[in-house]
Parts: C-alpha cells; sequence; structure tokens
C-alpha cells in the first residue's frame, strides 16, 4: 500500500503547538514535550502507513486515532491524510465540534 502525504491544518497546527508550549510553561522543561511530539510524530508516520485502523467518528470522514489524553482527528483522501484536529481529551467536548467546524474552514 502507497504511503500517504499527512497535511496539518492551521486550526490543528495551533492547537498542537499551544499543547506543547504550555507543557513547557507548566514543566518549566522541554522533557515532557519533546516526547509528546516524538509520539505524534510516531502516529502520523502510522497513519500515513495504515489510515484505517482507527475508527470513524460522527463526523463526517473523520476518523480519531487516541495518544493517551490525546485525539488526533483526521480526514483521509486518496494519498493525503489531513489532521484536522490536534484534541486534549480534557477539554470540553462541545468545544470539539466549534474546532472541527473551525479547521474545516481554515484549510
Amino acid at each position: 500500500m502507497a504511503k500517504r502525504i499527512v497535511i496539518w491544518t492551521k486550526t490543528a497546527d495551533l492547537q498542537f503547538i499551544g499543547v506543547l508550549e504550555y507543557w513547557v510553561n507548566r514543566n518549566k522543561s522541554t522533557t515532557y514535550s519533546k516526547k509528546l511530539l516524538d509520539l505524534v510524530s510516531k502516529k502520523t508516520r502510522q497513519l500515513s502507513k495504515r489510515p484505517f485502523i482507527y475508527k470513524s467518528t460522527e463526523f463526517n470522514g473523520v476518523r480519531v486515532a487516541p495518544i493517551g489524553n490525546f485525539s488526533i482527528y483526521y480526514k483521509v483522501d486518496g494519498l493525503q491524510i489531513t489532521i484536522v484536529a490536534f484534541w486534549d481529551n480534557r477539554q470540553d467536548p462541545k468545544e470539539l465540534f466549534s474546532a472541527l467546524k473551525k479547521s474545516k474552514e481554515s484549510k
């Protein structure tokens, strides 16, 4: 199977950067953020090879890949995977719909 290209929407990218910055400021160290960056890199490489191993969501065409307390929401379109949201699962789930809608608009 062909390896797919992984693209992050502006919204997903800002969410991920925000999480990384939060943990750097909270811990006064980059250790956890580097660990999270490594986990996300591994997960996106896995998605590029096998995008359908994670479950579909109630959002049209969106799948979710869990990473501990976080989730990557993504769409598969041919040879492209679009990360539409990077979500901290401890946040209010009502905000997720808004984030996914916003990512669609900022693509």
